[in-house]
């Protein structure tokens, strides 16, 4: 999935370089770009289809969601690194240092956005594709950025590379993240042990979950709550 041309005309002022380059990966000829469609600007138009790059903040897409989704088909585009380089400058943007990150994002991250909208997710209307990139972290050391990164910020972020994508379009796409051999019912910390999960990650996915109306409660193990699935229906 690497090789995709980028046409030269998309604009590109005042966007950041990843989402500049996550616009032309997905273009394809007959695309319309940067679009009002009911008072909203739009990525990508492609027929009666609505394409919107969300690089992170999903709490931002929200309003625009809940206005478009009753009357147009979404497709949501969403960046997960799976393997990131640091590059370091200085203030002024001169190079210091590259390194590699031991992170390497996985499917399961993306609850960390998925949480700020949860009811909208089963929406008939909306496809989540989730794209698999290498990419670089630019930071700069300008003493505005977290204490966690000792003040440096991140200047930018860059696509290096789409090696991969996932595609949520109904219910049981969400649904198929849970291992088949979980305890039923599960609780967040049996969930937790069953992906390798941090166990605040996999209370990110019940709470989302349950709020897509996808997972019920079904009692308490001491303190803990146990969920199961619900039956759905597909689309």
């Amino acid at each position: 999935m690497t090789d995709r041309a980028f046409p030269p005309h998309i604009g590109t002022l005042g966007e950041k370089s990843l989402h500049a380059a996550l616009k032309r990966w997905c273009a394809q000829p007959g695309d319309q770009f940067e679009v009002q469609v009911d008072d909203f600007v739009i990525d990508i138009v492609r027929g009666e289809l609505l394409i919107e790059i969300q690089t992170r903040h999903f709490s931002a897409m929200r309003r625009k969601l809940e206005r478009l989704l009753p009357d147009h088909p979404v497709r949501m585009i969403y960046p997960l690194a799976r393997e990131k380089w640091i590059v370091r400058e200085a203030e002024d943007g001169r190079f210091i240092h590259r390194r590699k990150s031991p992170k390497r994002g996985r499917i399961e991250d993306v609850f960390r956005e998925l949480v700020r909208i949860p009811d909208l997710l089963t929406h008939p209307h909306l496809t989540l594709e989730v794209l698999f990139t290498q990419e670089e972290a630019i930071w700069r050391d300008d003493g505005k950025g977290s204490w966690r990164r000792k003040r440096w910020s991140i200047h930018d972020r860059r696509l290096l590379a789409v090696v991969d994508n996932a595609i949520f379009a109904n219910p049981a796409d969400y649904l198929a993240l849970l291992p088949s051999d979980l305890p039923r019912p599960f609780t967040n910390r049996d969930l937790a042990t069953a992906l390798a999960l941090r166990l605040n990650l996999a209370q990110k996915m019940t709470y989302t979950l349950r709020k897509a109306e996808l997972l019920a409660v079904a009692g308490k193990r001491g303190n803990a709550l146990l969920f199961e699935r619900v039956v759905i229906s597909h689309r």
